[in-house]
């Protein structure tokens, strides 16, 4: 048994965004790993659908509850229903997020707003909402967050601050958490296989939607995600995930003008940014 299904074997975990992406490709490997899942995500049909599909594939049947992390009372649902389901909470893992794009003069303040309250204030609500039973539990919290959160590019400003506003409460809380022994592990992944890309500046998902990025260069799903399920299950502080991710994180932290001047060139060479188009 490897350390990850070691780990989460019968452990109640709690995805948000579970409906697709990384998030369901989180909880089919959980599944599959003995974990109690509860999947919280805005779509009830997908999550229902997912539900029947690890049932029937003969891994505990998950708990699908429907909540927005926009909406106050929503994840204190979905954490009230996984206690009352699996008697306990031991691992939450703040998925639920999207991507605003376009340029500075082309964005409204209402847009940043909307960026902010889901990929912001979402986090928050779910770690709120589900800290009690961590601390009880001394479990794990994962947040997603990207390494957009490291280095910010033209075009990408809401996403880029939601991404760096994550990382610094994830760095900030986890001194605080560890006097619980609540375990709070950051990952931030570069391009991954998702839908990401496919939703707009609304969050309205376009499932005709063209991929903008050479696949050459995107990890597949599952790969990205046994990553993720390691580096929770070791407590790790951060997880860069996918080569071209570590080989930014590492420009920006030693060489950061090489970024700087490539974000000029971008700037220059593009002249706008079409606010619906994504960014990962």
């Amino acid at each position: 048994m490897s350390l990850t299904h070691f780990f989460f074997k019968n452990k109640s975990v709690l995805i948000t965004g579970a409906s697709s992406g990384i998030g369901e490709e989180l909880a089919r490997q959980l599944s599959q790993a003995g974990a109690h899942l509860t999947l919280a995500a805005r779509r009830r049909e997908i999550l229902d659908q997912l539900a029947q599909k690890f049932s029937a594939a003969g891994c505990p049947t998950p708990l699908a509850v429907p909540a927005d992390v926009t909406h106050d009372g929503d994840i204190e649902k979905a954490v009230s229903e996984s206690i009352r389901k699996w008697g306990k909470l031991d691992v939450v893992i703040a998925n639920a997020g999207f991507g605003v794009v376009g340029s500075f003069e082309k964005l409204s303040l209402e847009d940043y707003r909307r960026q902010f309250e889901t990929n912001v204030f979402g986090v928050i609500r779910t770690l709120y909402a589900a800290l009690p039973e961590l601390k009880e539990a001394r479990g794990n919290i994962a947040i997603i967050g990207s390494v957009a959160g490291w280095s910010a590019t033209p075009g990408a400003s809401p996403y880029a601050m939601s991404k760096f506003a994550v990382r610094a409460l994830a760095n900030s809380i986890r001194p605080e958490l560890a006097l619980s022994d609540v375990k709070v592990t950051l990952i931030s992944p570069g391009f991954v296989a998702s839908n990401i890309r496919r939703v707009d500046n609304r969050g309205t998902f376009h499932a005709g939607a063209e991929e903008p990025i050479p696949s050459w260069i995107i990890m597949p799903t599952d790969k990205a995600c046994r990553q993720i399920l390691r580096a929770i299950a070791r407590g790790k502080r951060e997880a860069i995930i996918t080569g071209h991710g570590k080989a930014l994180v590492a420009i920006e932290r030693f060489v950061p003008w090489v970024l700087r001047a490539a974000g000029r060139r971008m700037a220059a060479s593009r002249g706008g940014y079409r606010t619906e188009a994504k960014s990962t």
